[in-house]
């Protein structure tokens, strides 16, 4: 039975479709007969108990340029939709988590994927911090005295925004550089949230591998490789992207983590890892699902809407 699919996303007019995940599931739904609609966060609106947003018939291409085309905004009651799609990108700030107490007053009668309370009760570098032992020494701290110890404990550190995404804000120290107080002092003025610090791994040079998860399960992952004098792996940032094979040990996270994953409602879930350690958990709106169908053929699209439509039925 086709299915009334309403994706939250930013436009689409600002994506590049050759690594957009949020575009490989909206290919999938449209192939699978689903009738898809479009909306940007801003457009969504709580009145009097029901959840409305402006949203526009969506029809997709996989040609850059070409690859959408809108229909006219109409006024609709979301609880009208069979599934709505929460994959608008971080930052996970207060807008963000008032989307998901919006949604929150339609599902699951509309299922919100992922579950828009879970996804606000699980932001992704405090998340992960429940299987400290899978990930490398890390500090959630404002204070600078903790983090000038750790240093001194660890040697070089890797220093970033406890909130940020795609890389931004990521700053690798060495033992001796004299910039860390600078930085700390930088951050709190930037960030009212504490920051994050957690030992460097060295494995970083040979990649940062992203591992999609359908249902608390592996599908497949994707090794992203920093550039040269880089020490983020982020793709839009020169990262390149090579062909992988999970790990014994990567097996061995993804075991540990299911559970949790799916009694929190989680059907599209992105980790990050790095060697032997796990960084993050990424529940808002994870990446990988187009570099991992182009690599190795496994189509993630699709084992996402066979979840969903099971979950539908």
């Amino acid at each position: 039975m086709p299915l009334n699919v309403a994706v939250q996303m930013d436009h689409i007019s600002t994506i590049s479709i050759a690594g957009d995940t949020s575009f490989a599931l909206s290919l999938e739904a449209q192939r699978r007969g689903h009738r898809l609609f479009h909306y940007t966060p801003d457009r969504l609106s709580l009145r009097d108990g029901r959840v409305f947003a402006r949203i526009e018939a969506l029809e997709v291409r996989d040609e850059q340029g070409r690859h959408f085309a809108l229909g006219e905004p109409v006024r609709t009651d979301l609880s009208e939709m069979d599934v709505i799609l929460l994959r608008q990108d971080p930052p996970f700030d207060m807008n963000y988590i008032t989307t998901t107490h919006i949604l929150e007053r339609i599902h699951p009668g509309t299922l919100v994927v992922n579950d828009p309370a879970w996804v606000r009760n699980s932001p992704e570098k405090i998340f992960v911090t429940e299987f400290a032992d899978l990930m490398p020494e890390t500090l959630i701290t404002k204070d600078p005295q903790e983090v000038m110890a750790f240093r001194k404990e660890y040697g070089d550190i890797i220093v970033k925004p406890l909130y940020g995404n795609g890389g931004a804000g990521i700053f690798h120290l060495h033992e001796a550089d004299r910039n860390l107080a600078s930085l700390l002092e930088m951050f709190s003025q930037l960030f009212r949230e504490p920051f994050i610090v957690q030992r460097y791994l060295k494995d970083v040079r040979k990649g940062d591998k992203r591992i999609i998860l359908i249902d608390g399960e592996p599908v497949g992952g994707v090794n992203r490789v920093p550039a040269e004098h880089e020490s983020r792996s982020n793709m839009h940032i020169g990262g390149r992207a090579e062909k992988t094979a999970l790990t014994g040990r990567e097996r061995e996270i993804c075991a540990r983590i299911g559970p949790s994953l799916r009694e929190r409602g989680f059907i599209l879930v992105g980790i990050d890892v790095i060697g032997d350690y796990m960084t993050e958990i990424n529940v808002t709106s994870p990446t990988g699902v187009r570099e991992i169908r182009r690599f190795d053929g496994t189509d993630a699209a699709a084992l996402f809407w066979d979840a969903v439509e099971k979950r539908r039925a």
